[in-house]
């Protein structure tokens, strides 16, 4: 992932999330690895950024770590630079399709469907789940490999500060589990 996707692009950038509310094994005073968030696809040139590579480690799921770092992430991106922001003007989240727990996610923090890309990507070899479903053509050049579809969903800095920042805020705030 970091070789592939984050390390040869210069508009992506990866986040280590830290739980401060559990201490840590090896006694980090900044708290517990929880995981990891990506921005990732950014254009300054056209003031847009994907919340990308979102890895919670499994202690971490279903608690306020998801919630919280997203929101943090979208503050850093959507506010406007007066406030601490990037000041863009888009996010974009995508997610497989059946990948229900990372679109749910993405909804109750205010991103919208926007639609589906069809054939999106190739897994890689040898990955025999998480594809579309759908028969791979004669004489393909990676027959082998399964096809995938993509969700789209987006934010914008309109919709940001009409409901979604106050929604995430909101969710932000909530005891920590």
């Amino acid at each position: 992932l970091i070789e592939g996707r984050i390390q040869p692009s210069q508009g992506c950038v990866l986040f280590a999330i830290y739980d401060k509310t559990k201490a840590s094994e090896t006694g980090n005073p900044d708290g517990s690895l929880a995981g990891v968030i990506g921005l990732c696809d950014t254009s300054i040139a056209h003031l847009r950024a994907e919340v990308a590579c979102v890895m919670i480690s499994p202690l971490f799921q279903r608690t306020h770590v998801t919630t919280n770092a997203v929101g943090l992430l979208l503050h850093y991106a959507l506010d406007l630079p007066s406030e601490g922001g990037l000041g863009l003007r888009r996010m974009t989240w995508k997610a497989n399709p059946l990948n229900a727990a990372s679109i749910k996610v993405a909804e109750r923090m205010g991103f919208v469907k926007e639609g589906i890309l069809r054939w999106d990507r190739v897994l890689p070899d040898g990955k025999d789940s998480g594809g579309n479903g759908r028969d791979r053509r004669t004489g393909d050049p990676r027959p082998d490999a399964l096809g995938r579809d993509t969700v789209v969903l987006g934010l914008c800095w309109d919709e940001w500060e009409d409901f979604a920042r106050v929604r995430v805020d909101e969710a932000m705030a909530r005891p920590a589990a």
